[in-house]
């Protein structure tokens, strides 16, 4: 049995990008930890979503328990910092919120946790954080200290195939189930994942992408029954969900790792 830790920006994160290796590490003997920066704090819900004199983090916090309890997650742990919100508002700058955290004091509070389980693997974003959330890059920076410090001998970047998306986007236009009008402007240098050639793993979770729903599922305070990710047909989830993309140094050139537990 191996550990594997998975670190996160906010909660129902988890589910999203590394919920499929989570589960497959689990159901194959591993242990497996979350770890989450922050408890979401600036998440929106409806008026009278929360019970009376609950506050948003507190729900966020019992969903992911929630969410773990899916994906095969034996221990949760939140970092204590609060939610940065999006690139470029007012919140960035206060003190307190992740993206304002001193990266080396941020790291030594997950190299303890990952000292502690003595991690064989941890996963964390990309440089850019997947898509430029600011707290999502933190995860990168902290994380990829926290491994040095703590001298974790995995470290696997999650990340999406942005040539795999502009492919399964042109898909959907040529069956129909898309306009072409809506497809994004690919060419307008908005980073959102990598390309295939700086990618190092593929792993195939088709076979958790029912514990991948009903961990979004958990998520009920920021995942709705109509939003994009429950909302699709089962095909359209799986083409979307069903093979999560990691980079890992020292690694490739080109996918040559399909299992990140391997060997372990």
């Amino acid at each position: 049995m191996a550990t594997l830790v998975s670190f996160h920006a906010h909660p129902d994160d988890e589910c999203i990008v590394a919920g499929g290796v989570m589960r497959k590490a689990f159901e194959e003997g591993h242990r497996v930890v979350l770890v989450v920066a922050t408890r979401g704090e600036v998440g929106e819900v409806q008026d009278g979503f929360l019970d009376e004199g609950e506050e948003l983090w507190q729900r966020r916090v019992q969903e992911t328990h929630a969410s773990a309890e899916v994906l095969g997650a034996k221990r949760v742990e939140f970092l204590g910092y609060t939610d940065s919100g999006m690139m470029g508002e007012p919140r960035n700058e206060v003190p307190g919120t992740f993206w304002q955290a001193d990266v080396e004091e941020a790291a030594q509070r997950l190299a303890e946790i990952l000292r502690e389980e003595q991690a064989d693997v941890l996963t964390v974003y990309d440089d850019n954080g997947g898509y430029g959330h600011p707290d999502h890059i933190q995860v990168h920076r902290v994380g990829m200290r926290a491994a040095e410090l703590a001298g974790t001998p995995r470290v696997y970047e999650a990340t999406s195939n942005s040539d795999d998306m502009r492919r399964g986007m042109e898909e959907a236009v040529r069956a129909g189930e898309m306009k072409a009008e809506d497809l994004p402007d690919f060419e307008d240098g908005a980073e959102f994942g990598k390309p295939e050639a700086i990618l190092t793993a593929r792993v195939d979770v088709t076979a958790y992408l029912p514990h991948k729903r009903a961990a979004m599922r958990a998520h009920a305070s920021q995942i709705s029954e109509d939003s994009f990710f429950l909302a699709m047909p089962d095909e359209g989830f799986a083409r979307a969900f069903g093979i999560e993309w990691f980079i890992r140094a020292g690694q490739g050139p080109g996918i040559t790792e399909t299992d990140l537990m391997a060997g372990l």
